[in-house]
């Protein structure tokens, strides 16, 4: 695993890819922190946090997008799927390669923290929940978009149906307001990234929302191993 996640991150920065990813989640940062919170000399951290969450979901897709259609665009997923590496550790190193350059982008939205530290109040309990939902949330969505990705073939495709599956949780998200059936409104709630990243928001460390992020991750890159597993024993079949 460490290998495939060390050759993963390398590929980030010896290609545009991580330092686009990184620059433009910096730049839109800090549009959203001047708007939110510089020119309405608010204080909110928390409300800043929050407000990032479209950002995520409209970039992770960049992060994920080449993780596994660069294999099959390139030839050597057969080579990768045969190797004496378990399908798991593959996924794990894709995916933590990939967290890595998310946790790097998340860590540079701190000067904002510093900024309304200078001038304000930061309390350490806020900022760790805020935090921690955040990047919870963050890696939820990274996971999802790993798993969507592995039915595509090319990297234009993985990042549109990334995308697309992002924009279903939001949509989600917006239907459960408008569903007037209690139980299928709460059902769509149960499974929104957002409502479950709330808690967070409002300075609450919810055990249930972690748990709920944690086990979305663990389900996603599951599910990830298993079309991989199939593709290799279709491959095989075929062969």
């Amino acid at each position: 695993m460490l290998t495939i996640f060390k050759r993963e991150l390398m590929a980030y920065f010896h290609t545009p890819i991580g330092y686009v990813f990184i620059g433009v989640f910096t730049a839109l940062s800090g549009i959203i922190f001047y708007l939110s919170n510089l020119s309405t000399l608010s204080g909110e951290l928390l409300i800043f946090l929050s407000q990032l969450t479209l950002l995520v979901m409209l970039l992770s897709p960049v992060l994920t997008m080449r993780l596994l259609c660069e294999e099959r665009q390139r030839r050597t997923d057969q080579l990768l799927l045969t190797s004496p590496v378990s399908l798991t550790r593959i996924v794990l190193g894709k995916y933590f390669a990939a967290s890595v350059v998310l946790w790097i982008a998340i860590a540079l939205t701190n000067v904002c923290t510093l900024i309304i530290a200078l001038y304000g109040q930061v309390y350490i309990g806020e900022w760790f929940v805020g935090y921690l939902g955040f990047t919870l949330q963050s890696m939820g969505f990274l996971a999802l978009d790993l798993f969507v990705t592995g039915f595509t073939k090319n990297q234009v495709s993985a990042a549109i149906v990334a995308f697309a599956a992002n924009f279903m949780l939001w949509m989600i998200d917006l239907l459960a307001d408008k569903v007037s059936v209690t139980a299928i409104a709460d059902a769509l709630r149960f499974v929104s990234l957002y409502d479950r990243y709330e808690p967070f928001i409002l300075g609450q460390l919810s055990y249930a929302s972690l748990l709920y992020f944690v086990t979305l991750i663990a389900l996603c890159l599951t599910a990830t191993v298993r079309v991989m597993d199939a593709r290799r024993f279709s491959q095989g079949g075929a062969a």
